[in-house]
């Protein structure tokens, strides 16, 4: 299993999270909410896509998602929901070697997406105030335009770090275990992070 296949499972058990009035809140009602769902599809259907391993394209996910949609709700809430594998293909880069690329199901994009939309914020206000990748409301140019108005302050060093293939490299283990510090699983009470 991969590690975006264990930590979306670990997350697709009844979640909350503590925030700084030490109140619990349930994230899996939030995350599989109508409106987040509805959310999610249309973020999904918009970035289109190739279909995955099941060969459901992002044209017919909206019938699929009305003929199925009570059965992947109830897995979920049972915890017996498991995602597909993703369909492995190569791309190429621009330096003229391949890159692998996993596709996951149209239906679990869904799925990821809603949690992505309900965990990203509370993940966002950890995260360093100089990272830029993949953040939303950031960018490459924001980027940029910070380390001018570093230079311009003196300072003469511009350190640029890319972790080739991090996520088939990382301790799955701890990951999920740094994920697990601010979101628990099974009703427990929740701890905060440090």
């Amino acid at each position: 299993m991969s590690v975006s296949q264990r930590v979306y499972s670990k997350l697709m058990i009844c979640l909350c999270v503590k925030g700084e009035e030490e109140t619990s809140m349930e994230l899996l009602d939030e995350i599989l909410s109508r409106n987040n769902l509805n959310n999610a599809y249309l973020q999904v259907y918009r970035n289109k896509g190739a279909s995955g391993v099941d060969g459901v394209t992002v044209d017919e996910l909206k019938q699929y998602l009305k003929e199925n949609k009570e059965e992947i709700l109830t897995k979920i809430r049972q915890r017996k929901y498991k995602p597909q594998p993703v369909r492995r293909v190569k791309i190429p880069k621009e330096n003229g070697k391949m890159r692998n690329l996993g596709i996951p199901t149209v239906v679990d994009r869904v799925i990821q997406q809603a949690i992505v939309q309900v965990l990203s914020p509370i993940y966002e206000k950890q995260f360093s105030e100089s990272s830029y990748g993949f953040r939303p409301k950031r960018s490459c140019e924001m980027a940029i335009i910070r380390l001018l108005e570093l230079m311009n302050d003196g300072y003469d060093w511009i350190v640029d770090l890319d972790l080739e293939k991090f996520f088939d490299t990382v301790n799955q283990d701890k990951l999920i275990g740094l994920i697990m510090k601010t979101v628990k699983d099974g009703g427990a009470p929740c701890r905060t992070a440090p």
